[in-house]
């Protein structure tokens, strides 16, 4: 479908402003649909088809219908003004390609840990190496329509900390995904007005990145 971005306007080739943003989650909570869903560009997908030899490897419960996995990381990206732009990468959810996580991390601004319900264990270890990298994040639980649990069950299934914003979503939805980062950047914000309040007079606001999320054009049909 190489017409699904001729409506929008040339995207600039620099930007001064690049906000790295991360996806991270269990094996098929959905961090490839929230990417495509939510970028302004055909997003890099790094998707290969299932087959039998991974079934020896991969943890396929809860996700059986899955037919295609990430195998690098996914690409996206959303444009705030002319100057800035959100770099949005998902990253893959099998065991055996956690090794790429800690490449993902560097230089990341904050990141989006997606929750299936049906598997809260399976997110374990991506708040680990977010927490062991001092990056901040808050926690998506993606609708697949599994057992209702109240936000404090959540809470305590994930030792979350009250500080961790906890949203609820559905990742195929473009408003819904976009939600999910302004949460995100509001998040980031905060925690970066905290940090100058305790190290002395603030700088100048700079404009909010939120705003311009929220104010963001609608997304052109994902290719086939």
């Amino acid at each position: 479908m190489d017409s699904a971005t001729s409506d929008r306007a040339t995207l600039s080739s620099t930007a001064d402003n690049g906000l790295k943003i991360v996806v991270v989650g269990g094996f098929g909570v959905g961090k490839t649909t929230m990417v495509r869903s939510v970028s302004e560009i055909r997003p890099l997908n790094t998707e290969e088809t299932m087959t039998r030899a991974g079934e020896a490897v991969d943890d396929l419960a809860g996700v059986h219908a899955k037919t295609s996995t990430t195998v690098a990381f996914d690409f996206g990206r959303i444009t705030l003004d002319e100057r800035s732009v959100l770099y949005l990468f998902g990253a893959p959810g099998q065991e055996r390609f956690w090794f790429l996580w800690d490449r993902l991390f560097a230089g990341t601004l904050g990141a989006v840990v997606l929750v299936d319900t049906r598997r809260l264990a399976d997110s374990w270890y991506a708040i680990d190496r977010l927490e062991h990298h001092g990056t901040p994040f808050i926690v998506a639980c993606n609708d697949f329509g599994g057992p209702l649990h109240s936000e404090q069950q959540i809470r305590e299934a994930l030792d979350l900390s009250e500080d961790v914003p906890l949203v609820e979503c559905d990742a195929r939805d473009r408003s819904s995904s976009k939600y999910v980062l302004i949460t995100l950047v509001e998040h980031l914000a905060a925690l970066s007005a905290a940090r100058l309040q305790a190290s002395g007079p603030a700088a100048p606001a700079a404009a909010a990145p939120e705003a311009a999320l929220a104010a963001a054009g609608p997304t052109p049909e994902s290719a086939p």
